[in-house]
């Protein structure tokens, strides 16, 4: 526990935490106390376990996972002034385990010498090896320090499992447009740390493109409300910003990370939507992979398998068109590649589904598995030396040009052991024949 009769450890932490007169907006606006936090309402309303665990200075060891902007650092120091803990902080980008080490034997110290408890904050801990996050698992075991890890990426993918099952995952969501715009209007009235004392006034239009190209991010909003302020009085515009002002000192960021969890969200949104066959939906999400820097050779190759997956025999012209997609896309590159990409997505989203070969396969490559290598039937192999024909390879084989519809009546093309296994089951929509001589 801290010791809360030591008048120093509280003025510790603020004088960590208060930012330079010159630091940018975004930093001079952190909220101070629970009071100024904006949204995760689901996490710091009054009955919310986090709130709870705060105001009972109970805080677990806890991993913040959510998108920038969201609060993770800014709510992870309210927690430790509010608790009065001393505040130590990493960047898993740039420290290693030296560094833990540092403040870990300094925690235990502090701990030891005057009872404060010390709150560790790693940022991006999705960043750190499992031999970093290795070296932090036993002073957060013993209590030498809570931890609090803020991360972009899903924690059951980036966060060892020892590590994970001793924190609390809490997950922080994107603000919305009523909280991005209360931090703007803060910012704007604040006379202390915001730019209340330089009296810029937002026009309403210019206040909602502001809320709008924010995307939920608090330090996008407020980073773009400090430029177009700037903006606003290198241009001796009276202090207003208007809506020309805020289009040409920003631009809506599309964030995309090609190995991150996004980068899998959105093409699972973009296969399930062609599956559906919803060619809006489809479009939509192949616009937000390939504006936000996607490759588009790995969507094409996700084109080309959704052809033959989920098209199948029910349309065969998609996988020549996916195909043929996926080679223009490689031939001319973008910008150009994304018509290709998107006629081949409208077209694959209109067609007619059947996941019949897919479902073949699978049987097949099951039976496979179960039953190991079985021999080749003796009439279905070739008798290539006079020594083979002695053998009876060949023998007894039908060839099926010789019948009606090239279909041999007595001939069985599958090993004894399977030779009544069904693996292909033809859906109605299936063309190429399938459906039709099943049925007969």
């Amino acid at each position: 526990m801290p010791n809360r009769s030591n008048p120093n450890q509280q003025a510790l932490f603020q004088a960590d935490d208060a930012p330079h007169a010159d630091a940018p907006l975004a930093a001079r606006m952190r909220p101070r106390s629970l009071a100024e936090c904006v949204g995760q309402r689901h996490l710091l309303d009054d009955d919310a376990p986090l709130r709870r665990a705060i105001e009972a200075d109970n805080v677990p060891s806890c991993i913040f996972w959510g998108p920038p902007g969201s609060g993770k650092t800014s709510l992870a120091r309210v927690i430790a002034r509010r608790t009065r803990s001393h505040f130590a902080t990493l960047s898993a980008v740039s420290a290693g385990v030296r560094d833990l080490r540092e403040i870990i034997a300094e925690a235990e110290r502090a701990r030891r010498d005057a009872g404060t408890r010390t709150i560790l904050f790693i940022d991006e801990i999705h960043r750190f090896n499992k031999a970093q996050q290795d070296a932090v698992l036993h002073a957060v075991e013993d209590g030498a320090v809570t931890l609090i890890g803020a991360t972009t990426e899903n924690p059951s993918f980036e966060v060892i499992s020892p590590l994970l099952s001793r924190s609390r995952v809490y997950t922080l969501k994107p603000l919305d447009d009523d909280d991005i715009r209360a931090l703007l209007e803060r910012a704007l009235e604040d006379g202390e740390r915001g730019l209340g004392e330089a009296g810029v006034g937002v026009e309403s239009d210019a206040l909602d493109a502001l809320v709008s190209l924010a995307g939920g991010d608090a330090r996008v909003a407020l980073n773009a409300l400090e430029l177009a302020a700037s903006d606003a009085a290198a241009a001796d515009a009276g202090g207003i910003i208007d809506l020309a002002t805020v289009e040409a000192t920003t631009q809506r960021q599309l964030r995309h990370d090609k190995a991150g969890e996004s980068h899998y969200d959105l093409i699972s949104a973009f296969i399930k939507s062609v599956r559906g066959s919803d060619p809006h939906a489809a479009v939509y999400w192949l616009a937000r992979l390939l504006e936000a820097g996607e490759d588009p050779l790995f969507v094409a190759r996700r084109v080309v398998i959704l052809a033959a997956e989920d098209i199948g025999l029910a349309d065969p012209q998609a996988l020549a068109v996916a195909v043929a997609a996926q080679q223009a896309a490689h031939f001319i590159g973008l910008p150009e590649a994304k018509l290709p990409l998107a006629e081949a997505a409208v077209y694959l989203a209109l067609a007619p589904k059947s996941n019949s070969a897919m479902r073949a396969y699978s049987a097949a490559a099951s039976a496979v598995h179960e039953r190991g290598m079985l021999p080749v039937p003796l009439h279905l192999r070739n008798a290539v030396t006079g020594l083979m024909a002695a053998q009876g390879y060949g023998k007894g084989y039908q060839y099926a040009h010789d019948y009606d519809d090239a279909l041999p009546p007595d001939q069985s093309h599958l090993p004894d052991e399977l030779a009544d296994a069904l693996f292909y089951e033809p859906t109605p929509r299936d063309r190429a024949g399938g459906a039709d001589s099943a049925a007969e």
